[in-house]
């Protein structure tokens, strides 16, 4: 294959991140080293138009691989955007050196990027947030649709058939949040890896040394490449560390695992040029681009046979699906933060687990690998002005020589950061946390799940919300969780066996809970709080009302805060309906209001009232269906209407069900 060959001038992008009146942030990933000129149309006020292009700002360009360029283009303005207000924008790329009219827009090379009547894509700056779509766990060989295909759909209709914003269809939602998953590096198709390994060749990326690998087996990128790839055995590339077991077992806990977790980690992505590549190939068409063909490799077992044959059969859909998520990213500024299958199952689920995963190099390697790429992919543009200074440095380093001692310092640095959770000061404000580095260990037991939140994090977290009425609050697992299913994981931590139920939940560890309803019970805690929420493969809404009988910062009692706890999983993952629909039965029964079981699980002073799915059968208070989460806000920051856009774009309302509610 020739390097480079058939690749497009954008990979991926442009992805809308951090926006406001006074700054843009976008993300994109090009084939060459390009300026990029920027263009703002603030729709009926061309008296406010602006360009932009590379020299005017510092705009940083990472590069990776003989055809691979990261870009945020960080813009600072010279005139505040109007709010409220569609603004149409062009982003054109040219290679640099090149003659002036070498400018390609996305007509070149995205023709799809916008919406019917509409020329240019377009975003708006919102006074506040009014509605936005939230979601995670997004696996593209899941045999569901993609949830970003909905979102798509409603975005379609509230621009409407002209371009215009149309009376009585969904408002224009003002984010999208993606709580977590938003890639599986450890849970990949066997199709999927072979075109990754495809477009690393083809991207020109470095090879990659690997340490640690046991005599005989690929100890590098390309040796790896060469031998197939090790399709459905990469644990084989792990090796065994006690009691004949291998780290991979330590790490997953042995192959037969139960639907709860991840049952496919043998295809685990493993260098920086396989987690890159993957990234290309999830959220953009572009990548796609001239892929040959793919074909099961001959030898295989017939059960990987098989899988590799349904695995094909839903890639295709995915690939089907590909222009809706890019042009959904395009519209909407979007706000990103990692959870476990970002970077491996489980991660730093216990003390025992990061003991096993950063002892052993190639292990801790796989783990540092899936960080730069998040660092890159999804970090950056988080808060580009400080994320950027504090990581790009020892990142750039790595791209340029994987493997090397540059690339083992910049997987220490990131490792250790600490910074990963933001916010955005948007109204109500949005509040992202990191419940996956900031972990409280567990003191008794180092197999015992860590808390989501350390002290130290809780108490910033209460800092933060000092003085605010309303907030959105992104935490990856849900802080008020399904009652019988957090029982059955905490009847496995007790067994010993945290690992086969991926036993991460907020109540897990005494301390973190403690922390947790402590910062919703302070005096000068919000009034309201909206949790958004992901991770566990189905969706569910309850209100949760806490009494505060101190008296508040004025002196006064009231009733306390109100917290809608709102989580949509996945976006394009499922749990299997039969045993979903048993838990959810189990669930309702086991902890009605009068039921003995929920006076011994009591947390405190909480009001819990569940939400129902309309049009789900009786009984039922789960969705199990991809999709995406819609929230529409008042001017409070209370939700209004609270949906699951599924992905043929319709809705699943939830409605509260007063009579259900129970006193925890």
């Amino acid at each position: 294959m020739t390097v480079g060959a058939g690749l497009p001038i954008v990979l991926a992008g442009p992805i809308l991140r951090h926006i406001t009146a006074n700054n843009v942030s976008v993300w994109l990933a090009t084939s060459r080293h390009c300026d990029v000129r920027f263009e703002f149309f603030p729709e009926a006020q061309p008296d406010l138009n602006q360009t932009y292009e590379t020299g005017d700002q510092d705009w940083q360009v990472l590069k990776a691989g003989e055809n691979l360029y990261y870009h945020l283009v960080d813009i600072e303005l010279g005139t505040s955007l109007p709010i409220d207000v569609l603004i149409s924008y062009r982003l054109s790329v040219k290679p640099t050196g090149e003659a002036e009219q070498a400018w390609q827009d996305h007509t070149v090379w995205a023709p799809d990027l916008c919406y019917p009547g509409r020329d240019l894509p377009c975003f708006k700056v919102p006074d506040r947030i009014t509605s936005l779509f939230h979601g995670s766990c997004r696996k593209p060989h899941a045999q569901t649709p993609d949830g970003l295909a909905g979102a798509d759909v409603v975005l379609r209709q509230a621009l409407g058939p002209e371009g215009e914003i149309t009376a009585g269809s969904p408002a224009l939602p003002s984010l999208l949040v993606m709580s977590g998953d938003q890639v599986y590096a450890d849970d990949v198709a066997g199709p999927m890896l072979q075109a990754i390994s495809l477009l690393v060749e083809k991207l020109g990326l470095p090879d990659e040394p690997l340490d640690g690998v046991e005599p005989d087996l690929p100890a590098s990128g390309n040796e790896l490449r060469n031998v197939g790839n090790l399709l459905y055995h990469r644990d084989t590339l792990l090796p065994r560390v006690y009691k004949n077991k291998t780290v991979f077992d330590v790490l997953f806990g042995g192959t037969e695992k139960p639907v709860f977790t991840t049952q496919h980690a043998r295809n685990h992505l493993v260098t920086l040029g396989e987690m890159l590549a993957m990234y290309l190939l999830v959220w953009s068409p572009a990548s796609w681009q001239g892929m040959p063909e793919l074909k099961a490799p001959e030898g295989l077992e017939a059960k990987d046979a098989e899988m590799y044959a349904e695995e094909t059969v839903t890639l295709k859909d995915f690939r089907a699906d590909l222009p809706a998520c890019r042009r959904i990213m395009a519209h909407l500024p979007t706000a990103m933060i990692f959870d476990d299958h970002d970077i491996t199952d489980d991660w730093n689920l216990s003390l025992a687990w990061e003991q096993a995963a950063y002892s052993h190099p190639l292990s801790r390697r796989v783990i540092g690998n899936a960080l730069v790429a998040y660092a890159l992919n999804q970090a950056w543009g988080n808060r580009a002005r400080t994320i950027g200074p504090d990581i790009l440095p020892p990142v750039q380093a790595a791209l340029a020589d994987p493997g090397s001692e540059a690339h083992e310092t910049a997987i220490t640095t990131l490792l250790e950061y600490e910074e990963w959770d933001y916010q955005w000061q948007t109204s109500p404000p949005l509040i992202v946390l990191d419940t996956r580095t900031r972990r409280w260990r567990s003191e008794r037991n180092a197999h015992n799940p860590s808390g989501l939140l350390d002290w130290e994090a809780a108490t910033d977290l209460q800092t933060h919300l000092k003085g605010k009425d309303a907030v959105l609050l992104v935490s990856a697992a849900p802080i008020f969780g399904v009652k019988l299913i957090e029982t059955v994981q905490k009847m496995f931590t007790l067994a010993g066996k945290p690992l086969t139920v991926d036993a991460e939940y907020w109540m897990a560890h005494s301390g973190t809970a403690s922390a947790i309803l402590n910062v919703f019970g302070h005096r000068g805690t919000p009034r309201h709080f909206v949790i958004l929420s992901g991770d566990v493969h189905y969706s569910f809404v309850y209100d949760v009302e806490l009494r505060q009988t101190a008296p508040s910062l004025s002196g006064a009692t009231d009733d306390g805060s109100k917290i809608w706890q709102i989580c949509s999983s996945g976006i394009k993952n499922k749990w299997p309906d039969k045993l979903i629909k048993i838990l959810d039965r189990g669930n309702r029964w086991a902890f009605s209001p009068r039921s003995p079981l929920n006076w011994f699980t009591k947390r405190r002073g909480m009001r819990v009232i569940p939400r129902k799915p309309v049009g789900t059968p009786h009984g039922r208070r789960i969705l199990n269906a991809s999709g995406i989460g819609l929230v529409e806000l008042d001017e409070t920051g209370a939700p209004v209407d609270i949906h699951q856009v599924l992905p043929d774009g319709s809705l699943v309302s939830f409605e509260r069900r007063e009579a259900e509610a129970r006193d925890d």
